[in-house]
């Protein structure tokens, strides 16, 4: 009885001191801000409109190499079209910072906080987050795909729902050709 009482009691030490060194939280990757990119495109009728907007801060969680979680924050501040548009183009950019459009002043941040991830293979997954745009979060739901060092994912983003307003058909009638579509697309590579 005696053995079998050291038996357990030394599985127990061990055991414990073995589940002891496992992280618990998983781990945390940094997202390598310089080396990351996001690019927009916006589309109306008549043609549309592409540029990028660089990400402030962010990060991934990973349990291995099973992704797990991840927080970006994106400097609107810094958004700028990638258009040819000479003269044009300081005015475009003023138009999308101001309140017609994203209201960067008084929103400088936008957020995305995943909230649940599905894989469905070894290499990619169904996202799903919170994305914060002019104070307003909504949930969204993407593919993301993650290769060594690196993630891309690219994000279709109603802008009706965040409620930026300018030339959308969701909530003026009769724009014609000058009606700007509500959604926009959004291309993330992530180094980290």
């Amino acid at each position: 009885m005696k053995k079998g009482v050291l038996s357990l009691a030394m599985a127990m030490v061990f055991g414990v001191t073995a589940t002891a060194t496992e992280p618990i939280d998983g781990e945390k990757k940094e997202i390598k801000t310089e080396s990351s990119t996001v690019t927009w495109k916006a589309y109306k009728v008549a043609g549309g409109h592409a540029g990028t907007v660089n990400l402030k801060e962010g990060h991934l969680m990973f349990d291995g190499s099973k992704l797990t979680g991840g927080e970006f924050v994106v400097d609107m501040t810094s958004l700028v079209t990638t258009d040819d548009l000479g003269d044009e183009k300081a005015k475009l950019e003023g138009h999308l910072k101001s309140d017609d459009f994203f209201g960067v002043e008084t929103h400088p941040t936008a957020k995305l906080v995943i909230t649940s991830i599905k894989p469905f293979n070894d290499k990619s997954s169904t996202v799903t987050g919170d994305l914060t745009i002019k104070g307003t979060t909504k949930p969204i739901t993407f593919v993301i795909s993650l290769f060594e060092n690196k993630a891309t994912a690219t994000l279709k983003v109603d802008r009706a729902k965040y409620d930026v307003r300018y030339g959308s058909g969701s909530f003026f009638e009769n724009l014609g050709d000058k009606t700007i579509y509500d959604e926009f697309d959004l291309v993330v590579d992530l180094a980290y």
